[in-house]
């Protein structure tokens, strides 16, 4: 009965946490007094300006307070930007002073009330993160900022992938710091490896305001950011790797209906056996291998070259397939790299163990106060309230969307549709109308624009190959007659003006008079939010557009999560199906998907939070030891006579620096260990449904139980180094005792592994035999 009652209460309060629209009558007395303290305002000089904004660092943010960075705020983007900003863009930087998530449509000005609530926030005293999907945005958009911030007395910096120790502590001591999520996570885990104070970058962290926060929050939330260190692993085998291409799908390996899992049939094991010099593949002997034979398969039966990465440079780059561009410093573990490296014969790229990680949901729970903004926050209300306790407003659009979205066309087969596609983009295009057409992947752009070109029509493709032109293409794609071919539009960042970037009102009015622009999708997303950013690229403040999506029974969305579609009634002479039935599987393929995402990232936080419990106990540890003497103080109790031997030989000021060397090294590397540990569980974890045992918590027993004797560990490991290291002025000489951190460094975002471990894939046949036994 308690139980039941709980579940009523928690669907009670979802229901009345429901995102909804902005309430405008709490705001309407706020709006109008910033509008009549704008008009004196108006008359204040720069410095005045500066001093009357400076002077709020000593008030409360009451409603008094936020008239006056309204009103200083409003007149500091007019005299900076030229742009006054709107009632609606008050609303929404007030909105995220309260800690919300904020909706706001495309071309509605989320950039500059963004910067208004930043500054907000600093006027008060607090350190601010902006953080966007990408360098180029957090460097474009803090530039763009700048002298707003200045105006009103706030210093403003950024990070990137370029920036070196100095200048990204410069950054972190401004009031507000813009970087990629990324890089500033990155940042957290260079800092977690410091050993001595003076290499911190990062300051306590306070409030993160984030960018495109439902990409960052959701569609990225399953992908940790990692630090590795150089070790001697052995690459992926390129035999394996030549075997494995001469196999053929249903004789040597079959694959499963969702396209996730391939294993070598009895016929396939045999060949590669034979050819890998008469092994057997499953002894204990030959695990090795059978791992890089199933890598090599993964890497060629379920990867594809220009869906989901492209190779550019002699490198291979995965594709951010939530973006359609290339996945910046991400790469798949080690061995589905290595292999795709192989499979593609190139040069093997660095491998490593895991020094530390850190998840989203870990990055973002540093924070005192979290709070973001984005066009299609609504449909992911539910996840940022389960994972992160945010909730979500909606700010209203400036002006009346008057877009016209039409009903989608569906057809019969992926060549219909495409015929059908191409000759809607013809006939537009002869009456000027601007069109941007939304692919899937990079090959479907490719062959898109390919059959363009082939009916006469000339298109500009932006996707992963090209994607360091994308604000000149995109600006530019509501020209007259500009026809642009694009993978997906989340996080492009930058506006599409009808008659062009540099196009005068003239040319706005004449494709205005046209229909304005026309967004064609050549299929859905696996995210109904995806569809919404293409769509929403149309129709921006006012202006007129118009959307539809060509798709059919034979895409990749249909045949992985709705294979059991079929056409409700023959289709038309054009292989189009008219029938509400054929529409519906579409549509219900859509959802299947987005529950399998919602699954994975539910999945990935409950095997993460006591990861990231137990992470947060070793680095209030760390930090003692980096900030203290702590170290010093625990190995003299444990070793007294030791200890006092070498003070006699060296200052203490040296002592307490070896002691916190030889404590931090151990440290590191016993967590790197438990990290390494924890991994290798969770590979086999699922077993344990076999016999019954729920895995997760299978894993959290395992987990608690190796972690209890680290700390312990660590004190007894340190105290027998400390009888056998060198004491130098430079510290403890670990090196000279074998005791060495990698030679080098580096940082990435590990991709889920798109394919279940091997453990699982065991699990899924054992399960399908006893189906077919029933």
């Amino acid at each position: 009965m308690a139980a039941f009652l709980t579940r009523v209460k928690s669907g009670f309060q979802r229901l009345l946490e429901r995102p909804s629209t902005v309430d405008l009558k709490k705001y309407k007395d706020v709006l109008t007094s910033i509008e009549w303290r704008e008009e004196k305002v108006a008359e204040l000089t720069d410095a005045e300006l500066t001093a009357a904004a400076t002077a709020l660092r000593d008030r409360k943010m009451d409603s008094q307070a936020l008239v006056e960075l309204g009103a200083l705020g409003r007149e500091a983007a007019r005299r900076a930007l030229e742009q006054r900003p709107y009632d609606m863009q008050l609303v929404g930087a007030m909105e995220l002073l309260n800690g919300r998530v904020v909706e706001m449509g495309t071309g509605e000005g989320k950039t500059l009330a963004g910067a208004l609530a930043a500054a907000g926030y600093a006027l008060q005293g607090r350190s601010v993160h902006v953080l966007s999907v990408n360098d180029y945005l957090a460097r474009r958009d803090a530039e763009w900022m700048r002298p707003v911030y200045e105006l009103l007395g706030v210093s403003v910096g950024w990070v990137d992938q370029e920036s070196l120790p100095g200048a990204r502590r410069a950054a972190y001591a401004c009031d507000v710091t813009y970087g990629a999520v990324s890089e500033i996570g990155f940042d957290v885990l260079r800092d977690r490896l410091a050993v001595s104070v003076d290499e911190l970058v990062h300051r306590e962290p306070d409030v993160a305001l984030i960018d495109e926060a439902d990409s960052v929050l959701v569609d990225e939330a399953r992908v940790p950011l990692v630090m590795a260190g150089s070790t001697d692993d052995a690459q992926a085998d390129p035999e394996v790797a030549a075997i494995v291409r001469t196999l053929r799908p249903g004789q040597h390996y079959e694959r499963d209906e969702d396209n996730r899992n391939a294993w070598l049939t009895s016929r396939g094991a045999k060949l590669v056996e034979k050819a890998l010099g008469g092994i057997d593949l499953y002894s204990g002997d030959h695990s090795d291998r059978l791992a890089a034979v199933n890598a090599a398969l993964h890497a060629q039966a379920l990867l594809t070259r220009d869906v989901d990465y492209i190779v550019r440079d002699g490198k291979v780059h995965l594709i951010n397939t939530s973006r359609g561009r290339i996945a910046l410093l991400q790469r798949w573990p080690d061995g589905l790299q290595a292999a795709v490296e192989a499979k593609e014969r190139l040069k093997p790229t660095e491998s490593g163990e895991v020094l530390d990680s850190i998840s989203v949901q870990g990055l973002f729970g540093r924070y005192k106060r979290v709070c973001g903004m984005t066009g299609t926050a609504t449909a992911v209300a539910e996840q940022l309230r389960e994972f992160y306790e945010l909730k979500v407003s909606v700010i209203p659009p400036n002006k009346p969307c008057v877009r016209e979205d039409a009903p989608d066309r569906v057809f019969a087969t992926v060549e219909a549709k495409e015929a059908a596609l191409i000759d809607e983009i013809v006939a537009e295009h002869k009456t000027g109308r601007p069109l941007l057409v939304g692919t899937l992947d990079v090959a479907e752009s490719e062959r898109i624009a390919s059959l363009l070109a082939e009916a006469g029509v000339s298109a500009v493709v932006l996707n992963a190959k090209n994607d360091a032109q994308e604000a000149a293409i995109v600006s530019d794609a509501g020209a007259h007659a500009a026809v642009t071919v694009s993978t997906q539009m989340a996080g492009r960042g930058t506006d599409i003006r009808l008659g062009g970037a540099e196009g005068s009102d003239d040319d706005h009015d004449k494709v205005a008079e046209l229909g304005g622009l026309y967004v064609i999708g050549c299929g859905h997303y696996p995210s109904s939010r995806l569809d919404s950013q293409l769509r929403g690229r149309s129709g921006r403040q006012g202006d007129p557009g118009g959307s539809i999506v060509f798709c059919s029974l034979a895409d990749e969305l249909v045949t992985q999560y709705a294979p059991e579609a079929s056409a409700g009634s023959e289709p038309t002479d054009d292989g189009r199906l008219t029938d509400q039935t054929s529409a519906r599987f579409i549509e219900h393929a859509q959802k299947v998907a987005e529950g399998v995402n919602i699954d994975i990232h539910r999945n990935t936080w409950r095997y993460t939070r006591l990861i990231e419990h137990q992470r947060s106990l070793v680095l209030a540890y760390r930090d003692d030891v980096l900030r203290t003497d702590l170290a010093a103080k625990q190995l003299a109790e444990r070793l007294p006579r030791v200890w006092e031997s070498l003070v006699e030989e060296h200052t203490a000021e040296t002592m307490e620096l070896a002691a916190r060397q030889i404590v931090l090294y151990h440290l590191d590397k016993r967590w790197s260990e438990h990290l390494a540990f924890l991994s290798d569980v969770r590979e086999t974890i699922h077993l344990r449904a076999l016999a019954r045992e729920t895995p997760i918590d299978e894993f959290h027993r395992v987990a608690v139980g190796e972690f209890k004797g680290i700390l312990k560990g660590i004190g007894e490991l340190a105290a027998e180094s400390l009888e056998t290291v060198t004491i130098t002025e430079a510290g403890a000489d670990l090196a000279a005792s074998g005791l060495t951190r990698p030679t080098s460094t580096w940082t990435y975002m590990v991709h889920d592994n798109p394919f279940d471990n091997e453990a699982e894939q065991a699990l899924q046949r054992v399960r399908a035999s006893l189906k077919k036994v029933k």
